[in-house]
């Protein structure tokens, strides 16, 4: 590992025998980012490997101090870049580089609930990397969960509702405001969301990924998915509960969406509220909340790992970017 780097211990969850997250601690004497980065660049392949088994690495104590910093760290990990202007993502979020943004701009009070990032849509990251450029006075932790654990728990408590996504998926539908709305999670504007200046172009890239829409009189616009997968098969054999279920059916509600209506199974019959409490509450107990430290450095595996965001006080201000 880095030199003055070793394994710790945080609580964590175990799944499999191996504890979740992953984490590694850096000793003081250790300022150099550009030591971090050449580290992360030769050991790409170690790291890679150990988050595809752990799904979740924090790295705390690194000499990270700024958004530069930990784009330099970015660029050292060698992935392909999955931008924010080119995603689908719902949340509101700023750029700080071109590869790094803020997380999601939603006020404090806004809890963000567990979801596989932009799952909800045909295009998503496999990777992710957040940065915590200032911690809260509290709260704000990043709840991780394996999701390959939730499936475990779903196909005991609830195998038909399991079978149910595996055979039709599943459809979300979200409205999208025709301005950006800063209280919401979701309140990126369809301008943004879509990067089209009109309805014409909003319509056509739509109508291209199969979505259904429709516009509303305000000229936000209401949007649903073609079927989109619940549940993914990794390369290595896994099945996962890959999707943004949680996270709408408890989170997706703002002046315009109403979280119970905004999924459905792939065939567009409702899903039982019976159903996805079980899901909601499996996920909660499979939850390990990282408490975030300035200057941590976390790597998650978007196929295998869910994530979200606490309620907070004080300012928090943690960065992301995506790998493709």
């Amino acid at each position: 590992m880095i030199p003055a780097v070793h394994e710790v211990a945080l609580a964590q969850q175990l799944n499999h025998g191996t504890s979740f997250p992953l984490i590694y601690q850096a000793e003081a004497e250790l300022q150099d980012i550009d030591a971090v980065a050449a580290w992360v660049q030769a050991n790409q392949q170690l790291l890679l490997e150990q988050l595809a088994e752990r799904g979740a690495i924090l790295f705390r104590g690194l000499p990270a101090r700024s958004d530069l910093d930990f784009d330099r760290v970015v660029q050292s990990l060698g992935l392909a870049n999955f931008s924010y202007a080119e995603s689908l993502s719902n949340a509101v979020r700023k750029n700080r580089t071109e590869r790094v943004f803020t997380a999601n701009e939603a006020p404090p009070e806004v809890e963000i609930y567990l979801h596989h990032e932009m799952a909800q849509t045909p295009v998503y990251p496999s990777k992710l990397m957040f940065y915590c450029e200032l911690a809260p006075s509290s709260g704000g932790a990043t709840p991780l969960c394996r999701s390959d654990a939730v499936l475990s728990v779903l196909e005991e408590r609830a195998p038909e509702f399991v079978s149910r996504c595996e055979q039709e998926g599943v459809r979300y539908t979200n409205v999208m405001p025709a301005s950006a709305d800063l209280a919401s999670g979701q309140g990126r504007s369809w301008h943004s969301t879509l990067s089209v200046a009109t309805k014409a172009e909003a319509e056509a890239r739509l109508s291209a990924l199969g979505y259904g829409f429709e516009w509303l009189v305000d000229d936000s616009l209401r949007a649903t998915t073609s079927a989109l997968p619940a549940i993914r098969r990794l390369d290595d054999g896994r099945r996962v509960f890959f999707n943004q279920l949680i996270a709408a059916f408890r989170g997706w509600q703002d002046a315009r969406n109403q979280a119970s209506k905004s999924v459905s199974f792939g065939d567009g019959q409702a899903i039982a509220e019976s159903d996805m409490r079980i899901v909601c509450d499996a996920g909660e107990e499979l939850t390990f909340d990282l408490p975030w430290q300035t200057g941590d450095i976390a790597l998650v595996d978007n196929f295998l790992v869910m994530h979200g965001r606490r309620p907070f006080q004080g300012k928090r201000r943690v960065l992301a970017s995506l790998f493709d």
